[in-house]
């Protein structure tokens, strides 16, 4: 039985239409004779919606009671005994009420896929976990139901439900997505222009990402190297120079005119660095191309031209942009150049953009390209000077009738043998001087066309001749060697330059620092591989690359250990000798980076610890102090109560009596606040939910209030909320009485609430002296007191940060803000009960 296939249909915002396709597919599918089945959909009240639930199957809910009420979720069992080919499953970031087979709803429907059935599911792009920090700054709420992303990129189809942000709201405008009461406040808040183009976008932009992975993964298997050109991708090659930062500012540029536009900055070094780049330029051109949204590639290759095409066509390139030529017009004998040749090779499926900047045509100063290595075309012009060097020139010596004399002869063949020398090296020079010395004793010799020589002085001038022309070979040889020695440990400096430059800013996590070795070597994948003992099974801790990782590091092409139970394995091809000296420098970055992001976990870790150590200490100051206080007053007035030796009148012993009540009131709400500060600490507070009006709650938390210190304006039409009421009525009475101490005299606390969307806000307002920006968050943390002295009363810190903790315990949350005119406002933002939001009966939490 084979895992089934999941659909996910994927909008912007809620409204957009993505039930209704879900239903409409279903509809389809019936139709053509599929066993399809509605597992849970939601239509949230729409009558549109709910007429597509006409003519299809529904599997029966699960009602699960859960804190007294009683609420439907989908039952994964009835589904698995029914057995469809298809099942439809609204809302898949969802939260399943507490009793549920699994905690979230994507949970079931792994379930479902894995017993062969399909799923046809919705979700909002909003509920994906990765984007929950940009939801939140462009809507300004916080997300708490989502899926994680590798849920929703595992999904066969993905089909994103488009629509407009002007005809969603005239759709929310004729009430076809929430009530009328409700829309008002929606268009007014969520569902602002702005808001809805910003969600479009994020929408749009992660689904082409998600073809883009798509099409790349095709391509790979399908070995297709044409270029197809679906998307914008402008490839920038770097040679090191400043006018890299020009050519960078001009791809982006071209890339903005496309929407989705990819700039990628590559350079290309010899392996025998016949390349010389500055490494600080490159360092600055790599940070301005990531400071602009690109990213930066460092490559290896013999022929520059051809590696630019090559790793162009590998990424699907649409466009390239060189700068012009730096030589000056009488080097163009050499060759066309870099920018000419890429511009004739790159065929019609490549679009090349030459760039001119201030450094065009004005020389590169010092030589920048120095021969290391000597190619196919020297080597042949090489052995042709070497061979048929010595044998032309012994033919026009010989047609001259030989008047030039030994020493000219001999002269004119040195020279043929340097000149193979400097083309070819060492073995077409030692070639030319052999077959030099062996013309001069036959052809220019006494007696001629013998082997003999009869004169000694010519004899040892043949000698001298052979021995000087060896000698000039092996000069050359020895030269080119050592420069190609040099040449290539100047390449294997600048990539550790470039390697350790970004390990020391920190800006290089592990993943990216094994796409570069990849990327460096040429190679199908990298992956970094560990184990527990020195006999322990390999896991991966790190991978780069399409092709699946090897398992075990043997297995692997090349394999690189770091130590006993670290080691790096790349698949592709074998490397040379030479260079697993880099590859030894790299896998040792790559131990650095995987021990450094350990150390950063570890470093939270302490972080926690350290903050527990802060609140423990000054918890033992506050019960050194704050405790004590009250105890002295109920010793001293017991004591004094005790004593046989005073006649206290009736007026007396009321008094201490009142001060033995007020300070055991005043010791029993400071034990209390530090016992519920430990249970939101330890995690243990467990709110019991139940259905209520904030006017049923506040009147109860202001029963202890001084008289006259707060006014209250709590309409009686509020929605109900969902909320602990015990929890609610500790937390708001510990915000007002907060406000109160620093309320001035004759101007009482304002306590009023109001409903918003989804949510129900109340207020404490206060006329006091207020707090700064920087401190609105610190008055929320445990023993924290905004000038550590409030103006009456005595405290711990501790109200303000169990009122938060209990609020957000019941989904809620609590933020500080400037009351217009001085002053501090408190609000605690509640969610409504889940059968009074739009759309949305019997359900526990509210979700977009």
């Amino acid at each position: 039985m084979g895992r089934g296939k999941l659909r996910i249909y994927l909008g912007a915002a809620p409204g957009v239409g993505k039930t209704y396709a879900m239903l409409s597919e279903a509809h389809r599918r019936v139709e053509r004779g599929a066993d399809c089945v509605v597992a849970f959909v939601e239509h949230h009240g729409r009558p549109r919606t709910e007429v597509m639930l006409h003519g299809l199957e529904q599997v029966p809910r699960r009602e699960i009671a859960y804190r007294g009420s009683t609420f439907t979720e989908m039952d994964v069992d009835a589904v698995l005994a029914r057995r469809p080919a298809v099942a439809l499953v609204d809302e898949l970031p969802h939260t399943n009420v507490p009793g549920s087979r699994n905690h979230k709803r994507w949970q079931d429907v792994e379930e479902l896929l894995a017993a062969g059935i399909d799923v046809i599911s919705t979700a909002n792009i909003q509920h994906l976990e990765s984007l929950g920090d940009i939801v939140e700054s462009i809507t300004g709420v916080r997300q708490k139901e989502t899926v994680p992303d590798e849920v929703v990129r595992r999904a066969d189809q993905i089909e994103l439900v488009d629509m407009s942000p002007e005809a969603l709201r005239r759709r929310m405008a004729h009430g076809n997505v929430y009530r009328p009461d409700r829309v008002d406040a929606a268009l007014s808040r969520y569902f602002r222009p702005g808001n809805l183009t910003a969600l479009r976008e994020l929408a749009l932009l992660w689904v082409a990402d998600r073809v883009d992975e798509c099409l790349n993964r095709y391509r790979s298997d399908q070995g297709v190297s044409a270029i197809w050109g679906s998307r914008e991708r402008i490839v920038v090659g770097l040679t090191g120079g400043p006018e890299g930062r020009t050519l960078i500012r001009r791809a982006v540029r071209l890339a903005e005119k496309g929407a989705g536009g990819q700039v990628l900055a590559v350079y290309i070094s010899r392996s025998d660095g016949l390349a010389s780049a500055s490494p600080r330029e490159l360092a600055v051109q790599r940070t301005l191309v990531e400071s602009l949204g690109g990213t930066f590639h460092h490559v290896i290759g013999e022929n520059i031209p051809s590696a630019l095409l090559e790793f162009a066509r590998g990424v699907n390139a649409t466009q390239i942009v060189l700068g012009v030529s730096r030589r000056r017009s009488w080097q163009y004998v050499l060759g066309p150049g870099v920018s000419a040749t890429v511009a004739r090779e790159s065929g019609p499926d490549l679009d090349v953009h030459i760039v001119t900047h201030d450094g065009a045509g004005r020389g590169r100063g010092l030589p920048r390209r120095r021969r290391t290595r000597l190619g196919g075309p020297r080597l042949v012009a090489g052995w042709l000077v070497g061979v048929a060097g010595p044998i032309l020139l012994t033919l026009v010596l010989t047609s001259m009738g030989g008047g030039t004399g030994l020493a000219n002869e001999i002269q004119l063949l040195m020279a043929v043998t340097v000149a193979a020398a400097l083309l070819g090296g060492m073995w077409p020079a030692l070639t030319s001087a052999a077959l030099g010395s062996l013309l001069l004793n036959w052809y220019f010799t006494s007696p001629v066309h013998t082997w003999t020589i009869a004169d000694p002085e010519n004899a040892f001038a043949v000698l001298v001749f052979f021995a000087v022309a060896a000698s000039v070979a092996s000069v050359v040889g020895l030269a080119a060697r050592r420069t190609r020695q040099a040449a290539r440990l100047r390449a294997e400096s600048e990539t550790l330059s470039l390697l350790a430059g970004g390990i020391l800013r920190g800006d290089t996590s592990l993943e990216a620092l094994l796409e570069r070795v990849r990327e460096t070597f040429a190679m199908e994948s990298v992956a970094l591989l560990e184990r527990a003992g020195d006999a322990g099974p390999w896991t991966c801790v790190g991978r780069a690359g399409q092709a699946r990782p090897v398992a075990r590091p043997e297995d692997a092409d090349v394999d690189m250990p770091v130590d006993d139970r670290l080691a790096l394995a790349l698949t592709g091809r074998v490397l040379p000798a030479e260079d697993r000296r880099v590859l030894g420098a790299f896998a040792s970055q790559a131990a650095v980076v995987l021990e450094r992001r350990r150390l950063v976990g570890q470093a939270a870790e302490a972080r926690k610890l350290a903050e527990g150590n802060k609140i423990r200490t000054a918890l033992l100051a506050a019960v050194s102090h704050d405790l004590r206080s009250p105890l002295a007053g109920i010793k001293a007035a017991v004591t004094s109560l005790r004593a046989g030796d005073v006649a206290w009148s009736e007026e007396d012993r009321a008094e201490l009596l009142a001060g033995i009540e007020e300070g055991s009131d005043r010791l029993d709400h400071l034990v209390g606040n530090l016992l519920d500060m430990s249970r939101l600490q330890t995690g243990t507070v467990m709110p019991v939910f139940r259905e209520t009006g904030v006017d049923e709650v506040v009147p109860m938390a202001l029963g202890g209030m001084p008289e006259g210190s707060v006014v209250s304006e709590i309409p009686e039409t509020l929605p109900v909320i969902t909320v602990d009421r015990g929890l609610l009525e500790r937390a708001v009475a510990n915000i007002v009485e907060n406000a109160v101490k620093y309320a001035p005299a004759g101007a009482p606390v304002l306590v009023s609430a109001g409903a918003i969307g989804d949510r129900v806000e109340l207020r404490v307002i206060d006329r006091g002296p207020g707090i700064p920006d920087e401190a609105k968050d610190a008055v929320f943390e445990p023993f924290q007191r905004y000038g550590d002295a409030p103006p009456r009363g005595a405290g711990i810190g501790l109200g303000l940060a169990v009122a938060r903790g209990f609020v957000e315990a019941m989904g809620g949350t609590v933020t500080a803000e400037d009351t217009p005119g001085g002053g501090l406002t408190m609000v605690v933002a509640l969610p409504v009960a889940p059968d009074q939001q739009p759309g949305r009966p019997g359900r526990p939490a509210a979700t977009c």
